[in-house]
């Protein structure tokens, strides 16, 4: 991602989609999802909510220059299920999405056409369900300041409208702040003027 592609496009909360074919059922869920722990626990609910379903196939895209991703076909025939997912979520340019699609078995077996249509079509129902945002790419700063310099630093957060994630006031201060990566090297040169402040960089949104 160069530095004038600070966005992503992601989906805003869960949906769902649903494709019938020849009395198989897939059930699709998308879901937005910042790391792969999460994973774990949504297959967990979703084996929970479906004990009778064949197969749970999943794939996801992760971090906003979408290098992130892994796949899992769960017993379908290798690349009918959750290379298909993937590709949707490919195609729809998205990223920190996890889509998990549920398959009860019709008794009909669907051949690999019919699997890879399945689950490209149940996803492509989720994601479409789904409100598809465009978000920021903002790192996350420390900025550590005495008291007496709290004017400055509270006058250049309100300028740069800036997103404080936490704050502690005292002798010692500190503020996290989220700054779009974009605007970090003007918002670094105005806290550089401000003397005694020093920052840090802790993380990437």
């Amino acid at each position: 991602m160069s530095l004038f592609e600070d966005t992503y496009l992601t989906i805003e909360e869960p949906s769902e989609g649903l494709f019938r074919d020849k009395g198989s059922k897939f059930v699709a869920y998308a879901y937005p999802i910042k790391e792969e722990a999460t994973l774990k626990d949504i297959l967990v609910e979703l084996k929970t909510l479906h004990p009778k379903a064949r197969h749970h196939c999943w794939a996801y895209r992760l971090t906003p220059d979408r290098s992130v991703f892994r796949l899992n076909d769960d017993g379908e025939p290798s690349g009918t299920a959750g290379r298909p997912i993937l590709n949707m979520l490919l195609s729809k340019d998205v990223t920190n999405v996890l889509v998990v699609v549920v398959r009860y078995f019709g008794g009909t077996l669907l051949g690999v056409p019919g699997l890879i249509n399945a689950y490209k079509t149940a996803t492509q129902e989720a994601l479409q369900a789904a409100k598809i945002v465009e978000k920021t790419v903002n790192d996350i700063y420390r900025i550590t300041f005495d008291y007496v310099q709290m004017n400055d630093v509270m006058r250049l957060v309100k300028e740069e409208n800036l997103s404080v994630l936490k704050q502690e006031f005292d002798n010692d201060c500190f503020m996290d702040v989220e700054v779009r990566k974009l605007h970090v090297n003007q918002v670094i040169g105005k806290l550089d003027k401000i003397a005694g402040v020093q920052y840090a960089y802790l993380y990437t949104l």
